[in-house]
């Protein structure tokens, strides 16, 4: 998704974004305060991966399917009817062939067209150019089949792509706009928001294992405000930029551990509070996802001590007040 398809051989090109299942690869414990939980989502979520859908055989850049007979159908006798009218088997020069109606020198209403590499094209005609409700078979086995507009996908339609993917929905000048869903073979789908070929605006994503994320998208990235709930349990709501977790945000665990403050790039950066289920907890200033800065430790017994802390580690304990840590406290 996201590309000009009006160079490419079947008149549609997109790109796919597949999100990998990050569950395969569990979080490491390690020593600290946070019992290693640094990174939350091991790298961010989705996985851009792009369809090529092969130019065609001797095709000039600037030339689709569509085009590559123009000059000898604009040679051919106007004769004096309008009318549209059926006629037999017409064979361009190039090798392709024609049968259906006509306008004087025009492809003109019901006709299928295939060309010397295997590509056809079935569908409604207007004035040489596919317009109306048609199906273009690919020589690799893709096929659309929806609404044409000026030789270019326009209004709704369904792509399938080798039984890897499919997507049903709005198309605008030959890419995915609107409202669509995007499936894959292995079990994942997105439903929302399309713009331009890429998932823009609200929607939804699930993976085969049952994990889920909604929410905003920007450029076929992750980008806002949304909430990943995943199959093993954990759960993060909150603020995302390039499919990673940034900004402010809440992640918890199904073991009852909790984190509620600011990451960066997927880490724990800012300020934040970490409890545990045994009541121990940590609020104070983070750095890549490990206690860094002033942080105040409170055991399960209800003592708390105040410290400066170094990559995770207690550096320097600090004379207590009592004082709740706000922004800014360093």
């Amino acid at each position: 998704m996201g590309q000009d398809c009006s160079t490419n051989s079947c008149g549609l090109k997109f790109e796919e974004s597949q999100l990998e299942l990050h569950q395969n690869a569990p979080i490491q414990q390690k020593p600290g305060a946070t019992d290693g939980q640094d990174r939350e989502l091991l790298g961010g979520l989705p996985v851009d991966r792009g369809i090529a859908m092969g130019q065609g055989k001797g095709m000039p850049q600037s030339q689709t399917y569509f085009d590559q007979d123009m000059s000898e159908l604009l040679s051919l006798p106007v004769g004096t009817s309008y009318q549209v009218q059926g006629r037999p088997l017409y064979k361009f020069r190039s090798g392709a062939t024609y049968h259906g109606q006509w306008c004087a020198n025009m492809r003109h209403g019901a006709g299928a067209q295939r060309w010397p590499d295997g590509a056809m094209y079935v569908g409604e005609w207007q004035e040489n150019q596919a317009k109306g409700k048609g199906r273009f078979m690919h020589t690799d086995g893709d096929v659309y089949c929806g609404e044409w507009q000026n030789n270019v996908a326009h209004g709704y339609g369904v792509y399938h792509h080798q039984k890897v993917t499919s997507y049903a929905g709005q198309w605008q000048n030959d890419l995915q706009h609107g409202f669509g869903v995007e499936t894959w073979e292995e079990g994942s789908r997105y439903e929302g928001e399309f713009k331009a070929g890429q998932k823009d605006g609200m929607g939804v994503y699930s993976w085969a294992d049952g994990s889920r994320y909604h929410g905003r998208w920007k450029g076929n990235r992750i980008n806002g405000a949304g909430v990943y709930e995943g199959a093993d349990g954990r759960q993060f709501k909150g603020q995302w930029k390039g499919s990673m977790i940034h900004g402010d945000g809440c992640y918890s665990w199904p073991d009852g551990r909790i984190y509620n403050g600011q990451y960066l790039n997927d880490r724990k950066a800012g300020f934040g509070v970490f409890t545990w289920p045994d009541k121990r907890s940590y609020e104070g200033y983070w750095a890549n996802g490990k206690q860094h800065g002033q942080g105040r430790f409170h055991q399960k017994d209800g003592v708390a001590m105040l410290a400066v802390w170094n990559k995770g580690k207690r550096h320097q304990l600090l004379e207590d007040s009592n004082t709740p840590l706000q922004l800014g406290d360093y």
